[in-house]
C-alpha cells in the first residue's frame, strides 16, 4: 500500500485568499529552550491548505463542518486531468473519452502551481460539469485549486449547484506528482462546531484499499 501525501505543508507562507487570515503559530513554550514542554497556539482562515468547505460557508441555514458525514471524505476517487485554459471553468467537454469511474472525483488543473505563490486566475469548474458529475452519483468534487468557483465570482454558481446536489467540496490539494487514475482517498475533517470549513491531511491511497477484492 502506498499512500501519496496530496496537502501542501502549513506554515506562515502559505498562500490564502487575499484579505484572509494567514496561518500563524505563536509559541507559549519550547522545551529547547529550558521549558519543561513544547507549546502553541495558532490563528488561522479555516479555509487553509487543503480543505474542505462546509454548507454553511455558501447556503444560509445549511450544517457545518461538524454535521457532515465522514462518508463524503473517505473512499474510492478518481483524479482526471484537464488541459483548461488558464482561469476558465472546466466543462464536460474538457473530460474527452474519460469516463468517470468512482464517487469522488478531483481534477488536476496545473493552474495552482505553488501554494506559497497566490495566483487568482486558477481553473474552477462549471455548473454543467457538476450537473454531469451528479448524474453519474459523484458525492464529492475537488480541485488543486484554491477554490470551485473563480476568483471574481460572488454569485459562486459552482458552489450553489454542489449544494443542490449535496456533494461535498474538497480544495486546495497538491495533485503535480499524481498521475490520472483510481484511488482511495481520506481527507477527514476536523468536528469543528458550526465549522464553516476544516483544514484536512488529504492521502491517496495507491492500490485502492477501497474497492471489493
Amino acid at each position: 500500500m502506498k499512500i501519496i501525501d496530496i496537502s501542501p505543508e502549513i506554515h506562515s507562507g502559505l498562500a490564502v485568499w487575499p484579505e484572509d487570515t494567514p496561518f500563524k503559530r505563536h509559541v507559549l513554550m519550547d522545551i529547547d529552550k529550558g521549558d519543561h514542554l513544547g507549546l502553541s497556539q495558532v490563528t488561522t482562515t479555516l479555509h487553509l491548505g487543503a480543505h474542505t468547505d462546509a454548507p454553511n460557508h455558501y447556503a444560509r441555514g445549511s450544517d457545518g463542518i461538524a454535521k457532515r458525514s465522514l462518508n463524503y471524505y473517505m473512499g474510492p476517487c478518481q483524479v482526471i486531468e484537464v488541459n483548461t485554459q488558464q482561469g476558465e471553468r472546466i466543462q464536460v467537454a474538457d473530460l474527452g473519452d474519460t469516463k468517470i469511474k468512482a464517487p469522488r472525483v478531483l481534477f488536476k488543473t496545473n493552474s495552482f502551481p505553488n501554494p506559497d505563490q497566490w495566483n487568482s486566475n486558477f481553473c474552477s469548474l462549471s455548473v454543467e460539469l457538476i450537473d454531469y458529475l451528479a448524474e453519474r452519483n459523484v458525492i464529492l468534487v475537488g480541485l488543486d485549486t484554491p477554490s470551485v468557483d473563480s476568483f471574481e465570482s460572488k454569485e459562486l454558481p459552482a458552489h450553489h449547484q454542489i449544494h443542490h446536489y449535496n456533494m461535498a467540496i474538497l480544495e486546495g490539494i497538491i495533485l503535480v506528482n499524481v498521475n490520472e487514475g483510481e484511488y482511495g482517498l481520506v481527507a477527514l475533517p476536523l468536528k469543528i462546531k458550526e465549522g464553516d470549513a476544516s483544514p484536512v491531511r488529504a492521502v491517496l491511497i495507491d492500490n485502492n484499499i477501497f474497492l471489493p477484492k
